[in-house]
């Protein structure tokens, strides 16, 4: 992983993420299926030591994992990641807000444009992307508002409880 900075936002600091954010609250997001559903991690059973191979997967690699914090109080209420194609300048993100009581409150909006944001300016990317399922309705509207522009649909990609369902593909770029 990249040696960088945190990323501050009104209410949010996206801090790298690290050891101390390993516990079993946060394994019980990624075990838990209301939250997974329209994630492929849905399929995995995590552990701690799971996440702890997670996380160094990203030891000596371009790409990024930070802490989602409130910025009043330090609580751990999510995660974000960011993979870095180098030779196309291109970046593929995605979001976790773990706890639910967050929901609803547009940490996830902050955190999505403040690491869109971080990517295009400081990284010197083209292009950031990011995908869901059609079904996943608050994830669409962070991708739109946040002024992705639909970049392809696949068409009955991933099956949700029995039924295929397509992946909507949004990005951003440096210049429309």
């Amino acid at each position: 992983m990249k040696n960088y900075k945190q990323i501050i936002t009104e209410r949010l600091i996206l801090e790298p993420f690290s050891e101390k954010y390993l516990s079993e609250e946060y394994v019980s997001w990624l075990n838990d299926p209301e939250l997974m559903k329209f994630s492929e991690n849905r399929h995995r059973k995590h552990s701690l030591e799971s996440c702890r191979a997670y996380l160094q997967s990203f030891d000596n690699s371009p790409n990024f994992f930070w802490a989602v914090l409130l910025k009043e109080n330090s609580e751990h209420i999510g995660n974000v990641n960011a993979y870095i194609n180098e030779p196309n300048s291109i970046a593929d993100i995605g979001i976790l807000i773990g706890k639910k009581r967050y929901h609803g409150q547009g940490y996830a909006s902050e955190a999505w444009n403040a690491v869109i944001n971080f990517l295009l300016k400081n990284c010197e990317l083209r292009k950031v992307t990011a995908g869901t399922m059609a079904g996943n309705k608050p994830m669409l509207k962070i991708m739109h508002n946040s002024g992705m522009i639909e970049d392809g649909i696949r068409k009955r990609h991933y099956l949700l409880d029995g039924r295929e369902v397509d992946i909507i593909h949004m990005a951003k770029f440096t210049k429309n």
